[in-house]
């Protein structure tokens, strides 16, 4: 029996308020348990002055924490499920993903005299400059507003909320859960609604990766994963491995899981698009079935987006 973990995670403020937070579900399964937090800074925290899709590579906010659980110097890594590769090193992998908290992408403007300066996305003046570091929730924005003049927002979430209350943007986009999870719930003007913004993969969930071959980590942890939305993320991954996407592709996806009726059992429903950076075009598609083979679901999804197109787009982006 093991009387200590030591977690790994990033040093950002959402970082660790994710992985104190596991730490406390922890210590209710086992207030005797001795519960330590590595804090690793990861390439992603390193470079904060060049777009993500230009740095490349996956596994930007992750790969310095997997080195350190290979090198025994962590025994589990917490990770916002979007930041995570559908690739694990090998004896690595996810062991965990805990229960979804909003997964909507939050739209927010200046404060100004206690109350936002603009009620809504679509009250966004003309050529408003909105500030996000990611191509998905870019070109989504721009296909419903090619006016808007898309900014880069990279650095932690007080970072950008500060550049935002300095005047250098009109709006930001964050995702919600970040937000609300260091209780800022009060700053978001509105929440983006799927049909405006789908979601990242696994936004809003929290992912909790070890080493295969610790037994006691892997059992111990466990009772943490919450079965309905490791189904929908599972789905989601799968649509993102099968398209090969990265940072540097406007891909998103959603899954929920829907009740058919009162004899029809529990079903996924998934939404995923493709879209090209300047939001000209865009790749939609969504399927359903039954949660017992959710990456079966979420494959299909990723075939049907390439044959409608998806392929050209990926491959003018890749080119590049």
């Amino acid at each position: 029996m093991k009387n200590k973990i030591v977690i790994g995670t990033r040093g950002s403020k959402l970082a660790l308020w994710q992985a104190e937070w596991i730490k406390s579900e922890l210590l209710k399964l086992d207030p005797a348990l001795e519960i330590e937090l590595n804090k690793i800074k990861t390439t992603g925290d390193k470079i904060l002055d060049v777009p993500l899709a230009k740095v490349g590579g996956k596994g930007l906010f992750v790969k310095e924490i997997e080195e350190a659980m290979l090198r025994n110097e962590a025994d589990i890594a917490v990770h916002s499920m979007k930041d995570v590769p559908t690739e694990f090193p090998e004896n690595l992998h996810l062991a965990v993903i805990t229960k979804r908290e909003d997964p909507r992408d939050a739209f927010i403007t200046p404060f100004s005299k206690g109350k936002s300066a603009v009620k809504s996305f679509k009250d966004l003046p003309k050529g408003a400059k909105v500030g996000t570091s990611s191509l998905r929730r870019a070109c989504q924005l721009l296909s419903i507003r090619p006016d808007l003049k898309i900014e880069q927002l990279r650095g932690n979430l007080d970072t950008r909320m500060r550049k935002l209350d300095e005047g250098l943007f009109d709006a930001i986009i964050l995702a919600a859960a970040g937000v609300k999870r260091l209780g800022w719930t009060d700053r978001i003007t509105e929440l983006l609604e799927p049909e405006i913004s789908l979601p990242a993969i696994g936004q809003g969930a929290v992912g909790i990766e070890c080493r295969i071959d610790d037994k006691f980590i892997n059992d111990f942890i466990k009772q943490l994963d919450h079965k309905e939305t490791s189904i929908c993320v599972r789905a989601e991954r799968a649509c993102l491995k099968k398209l090969e996407g990265g940072c540097q592709v406007p891909i998103a996806a959603y899954a929920t899981i829907v009740q058919q009726s009162a004899v029809g059992g529990q079903q996924i429903v998934i939404n995923g698009l493709v879209g090209s950076v300047t939001g000209d075009r865009i790749i939609r598609a969504s399927s359903s079935g039954s949660i017992d083979n959710p990456e079966s679901l979420g494959i299909a999804l990723a075939e049907e987006l390439l044959s409608k197109g998806a392929k050209e787009i990926l491959a003018e982006v890749y080119a590049k």
